[in-house]
């Protein structure tokens, strides 16, 4: 009786795949429910049990139907339409918020979870365990990093020059700058001869004058990005000629 139960899908294998997508579920709903996300306990946990059912279901729920030459099925399909189906689950935790995206980790895990549960049904508990320990490794090993990666990011900086006008003067300032590794973001003249002061925008596609009369002082404030020193970016604007003054920091600072 219990070889006929094996073969039907509803013997001791099958129980035992399905209380290792459980304890694994569980496992990382925990961990969810413990950092106070969108989705906890439960929900991994039902669709971890769910993803193993679907797994069963199609690996043995018909074959009662088969015949040799005559009905084929392809087990693998119920598998397929776990990946799909939840998609929608996934699509109900991310949202955006004033221009930030939140929830895509939460869903992945969702979809994560789904797979643990059907390498488990399937009969790859070594394969689901593995997952598992793989996910927790990434979540707990890779947090420290994903901490420091705003520090390894380039922090916007600000020039501010203060040169005579003239000959060029600030398109070769911006290609000095542009040497030292840096990117131009924005440009802004913050005082010229006659006391003019533009509005900040983006720097021109061709960086000329435009900040007042020939022959006189102008102030302008330069906007970088990059990971050079900024020090030296300082001594070698500093160095050029025309150049009265030049300070170099970031808003931060």
């Amino acid at each position: 009786m219990a070889g006929i139960d094996e073969l039907s899908g509803q013997g001791w294998t099958q129980i035992a795949e399905f209380a290792i997508a459980l304890v694994l579920s569980s496992a990382i709903g925990l961990e969810r429910e413990i950092r106070q996300k969108a989705a906890g306990l439960r929900t991994y946990t039902v669709v971890g049990l769910g993803a193993a059912l679907f797994t069963l279901v199609s690996k043995y729920g018909f074959g009662d139907v088969l015949r040799s030459g005559q009905i084929v099925l392809d087990p693998s399909r119920m598998a397929a339409q776990i990946v799909s189906g939840l998609g929608f689950i996934g699509a109900g935790v991310i949202f955006v918020q004033r221009g930030s995206v939140r929830g895509l980790t939460t869903a992945a895990t969702v979809w994560l979870t789904a797979a643990i549960g059907s390498a488990a049904a399937a009969g790859l508990p070594l394969l689901a365990v593995v997952t598992t320990g793989a996910y927790f490794l990434v979540v707990s090993g890779l947090r420290p990093l994903t901490h420091r990666l705003p520090q390894l990011r380039a922090r916007p900086a600000t020039c501010r020059i203060t040169y005579l006008q003239g000959s060029g003067l600030l398109r070769e300032l911006i290609a000095r700058i542009t040497e030292q590794g840096f990117s131009v973001t924005e440009l802004a003249t913050v005082a010229a001869a006659g006391g003019r002061a533009d509005l900040p925008g983006p720097p021109p596609e061709e960086a000329g004058e435009g900040t007042g009369d020939e022959g006189g002082i102008a102030t302008v404030s330069v906007t970088v990005e990059g990971r050079s020193d900024l020090g030296a970016l300082a001594e070698r604007l500093s160095r050029v000629p025309g150049v009265l003054a030049c300070s170099v920091g970031r808003p931060d600072e």
